[in-house]
């Protein structure tokens, strides 16, 4: 068995903006692991919030002992970047091998295309206005918020655009106090999900506050050991492939989550159709699904998922799984 992991750069199709900060492009590290026969592979993209950079992540794939199987990999990495890329790979290699789809080996019924929200950069209120009207014929928009002004950039944005569905993520930028003052006109302008409205490890108050509107724990929630901590402040989960170091891990959120009662969102980072392929599989049936990183690039991958006005299509076998 021979693993390699190399860093690849995705230009966006134009700047893109969250209370945290812009970029201008996509650094991801793509995993390959062959057995001389057939190879799998799989894509993670760093995330600085949760103090990964691509040289620190790349450095943990390359400390893997070989061989590798999904099983004991659980145990050797931490959830996070690093195990989602190896974990991506191994399922797409265990497909080949055997002949079959990924979604046949988990148990899972045959895939189909998903309804994905379209996500507008924080930018400012006429240039937001401006973007909704832009995509107003998208079913699902997801924009990002967090600052003191929102409530200006909402309202542009419902104009822009006043039959979508709207969500909205503040990336963990408001203040309990914020949140209540907005809670009503989210309900206004029908939002239909917030999306972690208060810092991880600073929403306490989430249990205490009325939520009118479903809240999504994101930034909140990991993997399935950060549940117990979720109860009574948020109404759903966002399961990133990222966050929980791939999808052996995720799909097993995913079942403890719903069995806890929690609403299922299904998101990503900024990341070429390689990342988004196994997160197609784990999206079914979820409430909310954000997968439009592909939609955001200027290139994407050879093979690449296909958007059209069903959604975001499953994977072809050349791709991954």
């Amino acid at each position: 068995m021979e693993l390699t992991v190399e860093q690849d750069v995705f230009r966006l199709a134009e700047v893109f903006t969250i209370s945290r900060g812009s970029r201008s492009e996509a650094h991801v590290l793509t995993v390959r692991i062959s057995d001389g026969d057939q190879a799998g592979w799989g894509e993670c993209v760093p995330y600085a919030r949760y103090g990964e950079t691509p040289e620190s992540v790349a450095k943990q794939i390359d400390g893997l002992a070989l061989p590798l199987d999904r099983s004991a990999l659980q145990a050797i990495l931490p959830a996070g970047a690093a195990r989602n890329a190896v974990d991506c790979a191994l399922w797409d290699l265990e497909a080949k091998r055997a002949g079959q789809r990924a979604w046949d080996l988990a148990g899972l019924p045959a895939p189909g295309p998903l309804v994905t929200a379209y996500t507008l950069s924080l930018d400012t209120p006429a240039k937001m206005q401006a973007a909704a009207a832009r995509h107003a014929h998208r079913p699902l928009l997801k924009i990002k918020l967090g600052t003191p002004d929102d409530m200006a950039r909402l309202e542009a944005v419902r104009s822009g655009a006043p039959d979508a569905r709207i969500i909205v993520d503040a990336n963990e930028g408001w203040t309990a106090e914020a949140y209540t003052d907005l809670a009503p006109h989210l309900v206004r302008l029908g939002v239909a999900m917030v999306e972690q409205p208060l810092p991880a490890g600073e929403d306490g108050m989430l249990a205490e506050i009325a939520r009118p509107v479903p809240v999504c724990a994101d930034e909140s929630c990991h993997d399935r050991a950060s549940l117990p901590d979720l109860r009574g402040k948020y109404d759903m989960v966002n399961i990133k492939l990222d966050k929980t170091g791939g999808l052996t891990e995720a799909l097993a959120l995913r079942h403890a989550a719903r069995a806890e009662g929690y609403g299922i969102m299904v998101g990503c980072m900024v990341g070429s159709s390689l990342a988004m392929a196994p997160a197609v599989l784990l999206a079914q049936g979820a409430e909310v699904v954000d997968l439009d990183g592909p939609l955001l690039l200027a290139d994407d991958r050879e093979a690449a998922l296909i958007y059209d006005d069903a959604g975001v299509h499953p994977p072809e076998a050349t791709l991954w799984g």
